[in-house]
């Protein structure tokens, strides 16, 4: 059996699936999603999935960041050590007005490129998976995959596009490899077979509830 680790960009993902459901209200729905359910879906008969590994940072919006802690608690909740993530944080960046000149600070996602790099670099060199499925179309994450082709040739290699994203990079890259890229906006029964109860509840008695926005009315 090959493992499986997925490599979830956190705001790759939540954007795209804002940009859909600006398109399609139904999309909303899938915002209450139980991740690791959702990538067993893609698994093959020889493949098992170790882990979906997420990469973000808490929002500066308390509110959102409050529906994106819920979200995470309750697939942890669920799935435990099949599920994780990991944070970095925003830092705030000093733009210029082209108009004005006057200086203003605005907050930034930083490092979750380079999280991600990391930790699949990591995965590799201590043998702890044999496929990695990077759902993103971050084309700065070419170069580390170059290194993983170059270094790790035995390891798989698979890059999924979150709804609504897609970086032709990122697509020639596989091409160049002989693979193709997956796009997950081509897979909404996956999705309506992946999103968790109103209330999830763990053996704990701990339960979580999705948050009121995200309800589809």
């Amino acid at each position: 059996m090959k493992r499986v680790t997925v490599y979830l960009d956190g705001f790759n993902w939540y954007y795209g699936l804002k940009r859909m459901k600006a398109v399609d209200i139904n999309w909303l729905k899938f915002y209450w999603l139980d991740f690791v359910k959702f990538f067993d879906h893609f698994m093959g008969k020889d493949n098992i999935l170790r882990k979906v590994v997420c990469f973000t940072a808490p929002h500066i919006n308390l509110h959102k960041r409050n529906r994106q802690t819920l979200l995470f608690l309750a697939n942890k909740l669920i799935n435990d050590n099949l599920f994780e993530v990991i944070e970095e944080k925003f830092y705030e960046k000093e733009l210029k007005c082209p108009v004005c000149g006057a200086i203003y600070t605005k907050p930034e996602e930083k490092r979750t490129d380079v999280n991600i790099c990391a930790q699949m670099m990591c995965d590799c060199a201590l043998n702890n998976t044999d496929v990695l499925i990077l759902v993103s179309a971050d084309s700065d994450l070419i170069p580390p995959l170059e290194l993983i082709k170059q270094h790790y040739p035995d390891k798989i290699l698979k890059i999924f596009f979150p709804p609504s994203n897609f970086s032709n990079a990122l697509n020639f890259f596989m091409k160049n490899h002989k693979s193709k890229v997956t796009e997950l906006k081509n897979h909404k029964i996956r999705f309506a077979n992946s999103i968790m109860p109103d209330v999830v509840t763990g053996d704990n008695g701990i339960s979580y509830t999705i948050p009121p926005k995200w309800k589809v009315t």
